[in-house]
């Protein structure tokens, strides 16, 4: 389907508006302030939110381990997706990185 059919804020952004961009196709981390982190194959950018596949949605509430902890686990034992899709409104990110560059 053209993306002009969707109204502009459902759109995909261009790497060119949106650096964020660059990061598809890639394992990232998206971080909120609060006890959710979500890891995911991220496969679309918006100007409001962030589409993940094959994500793994994570309450801190539900584990013992800090997130640092969690995301080393995820890191060196892959991601165990728990959603086929899920789309984070941007609001909620604090932080965006790639899982291969979280570190010891």
């Amino acid at each position: 389907m053209d993306q002009n059919a969707y109204p502009s804020s459902c759109r995909t952004l261009s790497a060119e508006s949106d650096p964020m961009v660059e990061l598809s196709g890639e394992l990232v981390v998206l971080d909120t302030a609060g006890p959710l982190i979500y890891v995911g194959r991220l496969k679309r950018v918006t100007p409001h939110a962030f589409e993940l596949i094959e994500a793994d949605v994570h309450d801190m509430n539900d584990s013992r381990s800090t997130k640092d902890f969690y995301l080393l686990q995820i890191r060196d034992l892959g991601v165990r997706p728990n959603r086929a899709m899920v789309l984070v409104h941007r609001s909620h990110i604090i932080s965006v990185s790639r899982l291969a560059d979280i570190t010891d």
